[in-house]
Parts: C-alpha cells; structure tokens; sequence
C-alpha cells in the first residue's frame, strides 16, 4: 500500500450504509469523487504524426480508459458478514468505485461467516439479475454450485479479500501476496519475541481460504533455520466474531501461559487479542501483532509495557474494496476477462495487471503489507 493512494482516501465518503441479515440494497446516487490526475504516459508513436496533431497522446489513453470502465450496470458486493468494520470499508470502496463510474451498488451482508450465508447472500443477487458479483469467500469450494449458477446466468464473478476456489471465479482480487504476508508476519514474530519461546496464532474461520494460505505461507517460513528458537503452540479459531475471539484469547493464555506473542491475521481477532491482554495486565509479558484497522488498535499500539501491540500490518480495505469494484466493471464491458495477461488502468491512473494465482487461478494484487507502529498510527487512525 502506498501512503501517497491512502492519503487520497481523507476524501473518501464512509456513508454507505451497512444492512444486516443479507438483506439487498440498492444505490442509485452517484459518489461524488475528485478528479483523479492524470499520469498515463504517453505510447511511442512509430509513425510520424501529422503536422497540425497537437492531441496529447496522455490525455487520449486517459479517456479511452476512463471510457472503458464506464457503466450503467448493477454490481453485487457480498461480505464475510455483517457488522464486520473491515467488510464495511471494502463496501465503502467498492461503492465508490462503481458509482463514480456511474453503475448501481448493491450490498449482500450475510447473518454469520458461514458459506450457507453466503449461498442466500448469492442467490438474492441472481433472483434480482446484477450483471456482476464480487465475494469475499467464507469458504473455498462449498460457494460453487451456487457461483457457477451464477455464472450460468450470465452474471461475472470474482472473488476478493478471500478466494474462492479457481473454479468458482473469474478473477481475484488480493490484497496481497501470500508469501508476502506470511514473510512480514513471522519476521514480526520473529523481531518481538526476540526469536525464541512460544506464539499462537489467533485466526478467523477455519475454512476462510486467506487466513489458511497466510498460516500455510507462515509455517513454510517457519522451516527456515532462522526461526529455529520459536514454537508454535496452536491454530485458534475466533470466527471473525469479536466474543469468540476474546474467548479463543482466553484459551490460548490459560493453556499457555508462558506464550511471549499472539499473531493474529484478522482485524477482529487482533483487536480482541490486544485488549485481553491489556485487561489482564499482561502486556509486559505477551505482545499482539498481526493484521488490523489503525481506527480500531490506535489505544493498543505502543513500544512500552503498557501497550500490547508494538507494531501490526494492513493494507487499505477501502483500496481493496475500489480495485473490486473497477476489477467488476472491467469484466462486465469486456476489457478483461480474467486471463494471465490481461490488464486495465483505474480512473486514477493505477494500472493493475492479472497474474497467476497459486490454485490455479488468476489474481490481481493491491500491494504489499503496510506497516503500523507508534510513529504513524496517529496519522493513520483517521484514515480507516
């Protein structure tokens, strides 16, 4: 992530409002976003241009592309769950993205973090004939009689935040590699727990495919004969649910107590992990790191005993949400189709390409994991 997109995202409107239960919303209104600078560079002309052509060749590759992502098409976005602030800034992305190009938003949020939520959310949205889908999987393969039903109706999927299986998608939108963020994570291992001693890892759900391939990408980490002095005592499970995950908390400090760090790869489990510790007073003795929002773990992150959290990572949810959401309408008007290969340029002047995926996919990737510590989280709390 780079600071010079996020800082852009001070103007980022956070109205769109959330429904709970995979009730469908619709929204016409169109978001009023700042014209983006231009910074496509021109193509080399080969042939000698006419004496009277004075057009910027810049400006012309900047409308066609603007043109290209230009729509009057309905896109559907569903969520892990509802009341999950995470998933509601990838909406608020997402919303943006698709309005400013004059397209129609709508919203799935599913009751729980379970795929049969997710098959209901899918369904509402091929019973009201969106021309496209975007879904952060809950699971892997048991969403894809239900996508390729979609699919079948003629509507585009892909996938975000957490893969579908390749089968089910025609793309994916990562928020960053895999092996990118199993790297930063144990090297935060690593650094503060001084490289030796026991951690645990505090994860979402069980079947959610992203924290699965973070952990795998950690443990293949682990192997490297730097990490020698450091065990791994369990894999806990929160569910993304803020009670259960101060639950699974609990478990790991009572079965542990001589644990010196828990990593937590989810927004919910991080926040919930760092004020357990803290409430229990034991921020002197076990640390919190992971992934999480600056607004939600500005009060944990500190470099003394007192603070739980020395320093997390993240990437912006709302630059995912909107690299979703142009993603959508590329695939809808024909500029991409998924392929290795292909690539398309945002409105902002960013231009993404579509790489192969490790199951067999493809994918488009935001960027690497960006750092949070005591220094920066007070610029980045207001932010997201």
């Amino acid at each position: 992530m780079k600071k010079k997109v996020l800082s852009a995202l001070l103007c980022v409107s956070m109205a769109a409002t959330m429904l709970v239960g995979c009730g469908g919303k619709t929204d016409d209104a169109a978001a009023d976003a700042p014209a983006a600078e231009d910074t496509t560079d021109a193509a080399a002309d080969t042939e000698e241009p006419a004496a009277e052509d004075t057009t910027d060749a810049a400006d012309d590759s900047a409308a066609a592309t603007d043109a290209d992502l230009t729509t009057d098409k309905t896109f559907c976005l569903i969520v892990k769950s509802a009341g999950n602030p995470y998933n509601q800034k990838e909406a608020d992305g997402f919303k943006e993205a698709i309005e400013a190009q004059g397209g129609t938003f709508v919203l799935q949020e599913p009751a729980a973090a379970d795929a049969e939520s997710q098959i209901t959310c899918i369904n509402n949205a091929i019973s009201q004939g969106v021309d496209a889908i975007a879904i952060a999987a809950n699971d892997a393969d048991a969403l894809q009689p239900a996508l390729t039903e979609a699919k079948n109706a003629g509507i585009h999927v892909l996938a975000l935040d957490s893969a579908t299986n390749a089968a089910s998608r025609e793309v994916f939108c990562n928020q960053a590699g895999i092996t990118q963020v199993g790297e930063t994570l144990m090297e935060a291992v690593k650094d503060i727990s001084g490289g030796e001693g026991k951690w645990a890892i505090l994860s979402a759900a069980s079947t959610a495919t992203n924290q699965n391939a973070w952990i795998d990408s950690m443990k293949s980490v682990m192997e490297d004969s730097a990490y020698s002095g450091l065990e791994l005592v369990g894999v806990y499970y929160g569910d993304d649910e803020y009670q259960k995950s101060v639950d699974q908390t609990d478990a790991i400090l009572s079965e542990n107590p001589d644990v010196k760090v828990i990593c937590a790869p989810t927004t919910v489990g991080i926040m919930a992990a760092a004020k357990v510790v803290e409430d229990k007073g034991l921020a002197g003795q076990v640390k919190v790191t992971g992934l999480g929002l600056p607004s939600e773990m500005a009060d944990y992150i500190g470099a003394d005993d007192s603070h739980s959290c020395p320093y997390m990572f993240l990437w912006n949810p709302i630059d995912l949400g909107k690299l979703a959401g142009y993603t959508s309408i590329a695939l809808v008007n024909g500029v991409i189709t998924g392929a290795e290969g292909d690539s398309f340029t945002a409105p902002d002047g960013t231009a993404y390409e579509v790489t192969a995926a490790s199951d067999g996919g493809t994918e488009i990737i935001l960027g690497p994991p960006y750092g949070f510590n005591p220094d920066n989280i007070e610029e980045w709390k207001s932010v997201y």
